[in-house]
């Protein structure tokens, strides 16, 4: 993939870092697994695995973390 696609980390508001950090995890995840259809085949092993979506949820939390720090936490 080379496509650039996150020009900054800076966000206007909490709730468009949280979906900037959703949009970096899920582009991790295809960064990683290139194969589209091995991404299909393997969602409904991890959609039903309570240990992967807390750890999909930790991944976002991590990259919520560097994007408010990014944005000063939105002090103004």
């Amino acid at each position: 993939m080379s496509d650039l696609w996150l020009a900054s980390l800076i966000t206007d508001t909490p709730q468009a870092g949280f979906d900037l950090a959703i949009t970096m995890s899920r582009k991790g995840v295809r960064y990683t697994q290139p194969d589209v259809e091995v991404l299909k085949k393997l969602r409904p092993v991890y959609a039903e695995d309570a240990d992967a979506l807390i750890a999909s949820s930790q991944v976002i939390a991590i990259n919520f973390q560097t994007i408010a720090a990014a944005n000063n936490y939105w002090r103004k």
